[in-house]
């Protein structure tokens, strides 16, 4: 049997610095960190991680310093600000959330997971790590690294997904009365370090009481049902730049990927290619290589149309933008690849 006293000790001399963070010094005191920090925080990590969100944390933290200013902040604004951390629904949950927040609860956040788990965006892994990091609340965080440690330590042979209500009930059963976030942050330090995709056993505080290690099975758990072929989809993407430098660029539909975000027009992405009416008048040249871009469920190829339309002649769809170096920068990450290529190809061919 684990011990949590053992956990927390490592924990207390190997915490991970993260700017969202009270030290455990600090919180073995009772000091508790800021909700909207872990709250922002653990939205932005959700199947992200640390290093890439950290950039972003900074940024938000920055521009909207509270939860009534990312509240009253434009739509446009906070899905630029997010532009490459991908899973863009969760920006529009974000938003969602801090205006509930903001209006109905009066900038104060739920303490519990049942009331947590109502707000948008806001599911049982995120309200538990809220409840218990924020509020010091006795819940049960479990996220892929806990999930690799308690496989480990208990000898878990049975394969993810399926042994996910197996693997939070051995680690509901450890979580401490006292100190519950620290204790759910320790866990999860310890699988992102120690307890990686290679254990270091020797490292590790829980060791001796590690039933993977003692069967000599710790580094092939957890075990994982093969994942299946992603499909692949095909579109097109067209750049339209004036000789004054505006690009057209659109607002995709605010349901969907990349929902709500500044894009490229482009046709719908499917299993075979179809080139659509293109969104203004020109004379479009096809590039050769297309851009390639995995997503969580398929990979997505798309071919890139490229134009210098005069300016006297309005676009189907979309707005001409004025446009910097500053702009890709606001793009999710597909349409920032196809901006670039785009854009470079028309330079180098003097349009």
């Amino acid at each position: 049997m684990i011990n949590p006293e053992i956990l927390l000790k490592w924990y207390d001399a190997n915490a991970r610095a993260m700017p969202w963070r009270i030290p455990p010094t600090e919180s073995a005191k009772g000091i508790r960190p800021d909700p909207y920090h872990i709250w922002l925080s653990e939205i932005m990590l959700q199947q992200t991680t640390v290093a890439a969100v950290v950039r972003y944390f900074l940024a938000f933290q920055r521009r909207w310093p509270t939860v009534h200013a990312l509240a009253n902040a434009d739509d446009a604004d906070v899905m630029g600000e997010w532009a490459g951390l991908g899973y863009y629904a969760r920006a529009r949950n974000l938003l969602k959330t801090a205006r509930v927040i903001s209006a109905d609860l009066g900038g104060s956040f739920p303490e519990t997971e049942a009331e947590l788990i109502r707000l948008p965006g806001i599911g049982p892994y995120t309200s538990a790590a809220i409840a218990a990091i924020a509020f010091d609340q006795p819940a049960t965080v479990v996220d892929a690294n806990v999930e690799r440690v308690i496989a480990r330590a208990f000898a878990v042979s049975e394969p993810l997904p399926d042994s996910k209500p197996a693997l939070k009930t051995l680690a509901s059963n450890l979580t401490p009365s006292s100190r519950p976030g620290d204790f759910a942050q320790a866990m999860m330090d310890l699988g992102a370090t120690v307890c990686g995709q290679l254990p270091q056993c020797e490292k590790c505080p829980i060791s001796e009481q590690c039933l993977g290690r003692q069967r000599r099975i710790a580094a092939t758990l957890p075990k994982k049902r093969p994942k299946p072929i992603k499909p692949v989809r095909y579109g097109v993407a067209y750049f339209a730049r004036r000789d004054d430098g505006a690009v057209l660029l659109e607002t995709r539909p605010q349901s969907g990927l990349l929902g709500g975000m500044l894009a490229l027009p482009t046709t719908e992405w499917s299993e075979t290619a179809v080139d659509e009416a293109p969104p203004v008048k020109a004379d479009w040249a096809t590039l050769p290589e297309p851009v390639k871009h995995t997503f969580t469920h398929f990979h997505l190829l798309l071919t890139l149309r490229v134009a210098n339309p005069p300016t006297g002649h309005p676009p189907d769809r979309g707005g001409f933008m004025n446009v910097d170096e500053t702009t890709p920068g606001t793009l999710p990450t597909v349409m920032r690849k196809a901006f670039v290529a785009a854009s470079t190809a028309l330079d180098a061919n003097g349009a």
